[in-house]
């Protein structure tokens, strides 16, 4: 028998902490995973998301249904698919979001989630380097954080202009609050990126002896009954079982969980009759809830001489910067894909920030490709948005890419905050000194300034930030669209759990990467306790 303690479906963001975590304390464990080893050198090199982002060997290429809220324009989704998942290709932000957001969670029937109960496994995570205060931080975690202290003009300008607009400025937004404006961390270290597989899983390859099968496409969850008892692959093209003793994990990430727990006849009734799979558990959450951040940037051209990434990124200019890079000193090569934030209000009388907007010395004409002109760009979104949308499979077969649709503006609400974010990006780009770089703005342009200029405008050039979640919301029986129960149990099932991005019941302010490996810490203690106490 192929069997193992524990088996995990996916080698992403937390499915690499959680086969450490298990690892390290005795248990067999087997990662199954359809992408490839994360060897390509361009997933450890900062810079080289701009080309791992867009390889369909080392992501999953997705698009989203036509969005009512966006005027029928569909958006373009890349997900990771290697060891480490989305932590390898993403843009290396460390942002884990507001305290107020996590006792969200647990004032929405989720005990053991508020702000205090998850903040020691944020620390345990985290190689904090340079000052810092302690409670909020870790020392002595496997992925190093670090603050990005490259200087340009652009970037101390914008410093300068938003502390003049009146943000205050905040050297740590992970600490006691978030906001204000600084500097962002990430998940560099020195020259290099660091994801969960480099921090966590490639050690527990090691270490602990923890099975990783890359190139295994997973197919279903085996059930017997009301129990999962392991999972069905492909590899090489032939179908393989594995069985798991104690739990079945499924931590395949926002779109691919739902999309499994689907194909294995978990999910809502009429989907699945609907495309010919017969119904193990009727459990209509599963891939509802979908959300995420829907970001949308104002783009400046600089005076000549002002420096920035479009300059220094091609010709011989970027000969150096890879120079600079392989001798270990300051360069392009080496920075996350946003550098400096503003976190703020909407509205004065709220309690927390609900908007953030980032500074970014550069632009793009599109996807990987920077413009061939000086550029400052702002790229801002709302921090929590009330729409809602889903994940659904089209088909059962595995290889199909699901629906999706966050239904990104359908919330009146999402609309007016996020034009408010534009709108402050936009001001702090006219403040001096960032006003003094600037000589024209190219997006939307000074034409639009009245919120029903700034509606078009909105809808027709967002993209998604690649925060998706919630599909596999975590919450209470009480609540018919929650999947998962506060311990990550599959509502109404045995021996499997959800522990991913998918399971976030409401998004953060923030990031999703951190909060995802904050589930993974805590996922792995919950899991070993079950185990401990025989539960199921």
């Amino acid at each position: 028998m192929d069997s193992f303690d524990y088996v995990i479906a996916g080698a992403g963001t937390a499915a690499g902490i959680i086969a450490y975590r298990l690892g390290e304390a005795g248990k067999s464990v087997c990662v199954l995973e359809s992408g490839p080893a994360d060897r390509n050198l361009f997933l450890h090199v900062p810079a080289g998301t701009m080309m791992t982002q867009r390889d369909p060997a080392l992501t999953w290429q997705l698009d989203s249904e036509p969005g009512a809220g966006l005027d029928g324009r569909r958006i373009h989704y890349m997900q990771g698919r290697t060891l480490g998942g989305s932590s390898a290709i993403n843009g290396m932000v460390y942002n884990r979001g507001q305290a107020a957001d996590f006792d969200h969670w647990a004032q929405r029937g989720n005990p053991g989630w508020g702000y205090e109960d998850v903040l020691p496994y944020f620390r345990r995570s985290e190689r904090f380097v340079g000052e810092a205060d302690d409670r909020y931080h870790g020392r002595d975690g496997r992925i190093t954080v670090s603050r990005r202290t490259y200087r340009n003009p652009i970037g101390e300008a914008f410093l300068a202009a938003a502390e003049a607009y009146g943000y205050p400025r905040n050297d740590d937004y992970n600490g006691a609050l978030q906001e204000g404006v600084g500097r962002y961390q990430a998940i560099i270290d020195g020259r290099w990126r660091v994801s969960t597989a480099t921090g966590f899983l490639n050690p527990a390859r090691r270490k602990f002896k923890v099975d990783v099968r890359t190139g295994a496409l997973v197919t279903r969850v085996l059930l017997e009954g009301r129990r999962a008892t392991g999972l069905e692959y492909v590899r090489d093209g032939k179908p393989q079982t594995v069985t798991a003793r104690e739990s079945v994990i499924i931590s395949a990430g926002p779109v691919q969980s739902p999309k499994l727990l689907q194909l294995s006849g978990i999910g809502p009734e009429a989907l699945l009759r609907e495309h010919g799979i017969a119904v193990h558990h009727a459990l209509p959450g599963v891939g509802e809830n979908l959300h995420d951040h829907y970001n949308t940037r104002v783009t400046a051209r600089a005076r000549p001489g002002t420096g920035g990434l479009n300059m220094q990124a091609r010709g011989l200019p970027l000969l150096g910067q890879i120079a600079l890079w392989a001798l270990g000193r300051p360069s392009i090569l080496s920075l996350p894909v946003a550098m400096l934030h503003v976190f703020a209000k909407s509205d004065p009388a709220l309690d927390e920030p609900d908007f953030y907007f980032t500074c970014s010395p550069g632009s793009l004409q599109r996807p990987g490709v920077l413009n061939d002109f000086p550029a400052i760009s702002c790229g801002s979104a709302m921090m929590r948005p009330q729409s809602r949308g889903y994940v659904r499979i089209r088909s059962a077969d595995p290889h199909d890419a699901p629906a999706i649709d966050p239904n990104y503006l359908t919330a009146e609400i999402d609309r007016i905050v996020s034009i408010r974010a534009l709108k402050a990006a936009r001001a702090v780009m006219q403040t001096h000194p960032m006003a003094d770089l600037i000589e024209t703005e190219v997006a939307p342009g000074l034409d639009v300034q009245k919120d029903e200029d700034w509606l078009p405008y909105l809808k027709a050039n967002g993209v998604s930030s690649l925060h998706l979640c919630g599909a596999c919301k975590m919450g209470p029986a009480s609540d018919t669209l929650a999947v998962t129960d506060p311990r990550l149990k599959v509502h109404g099932l045995e021996g499997l759990r959800v522990a991913d991005s998918s399971v976030i019941p409401a998004i953060p302010s923030a990031n999703t990467m951190a909060a995802t490996m904050m589930i993974a810490e805590k996922a792995a203690d919950l899991f070993l306790e079950d185990a401990r106490l025989g539960r199921r």
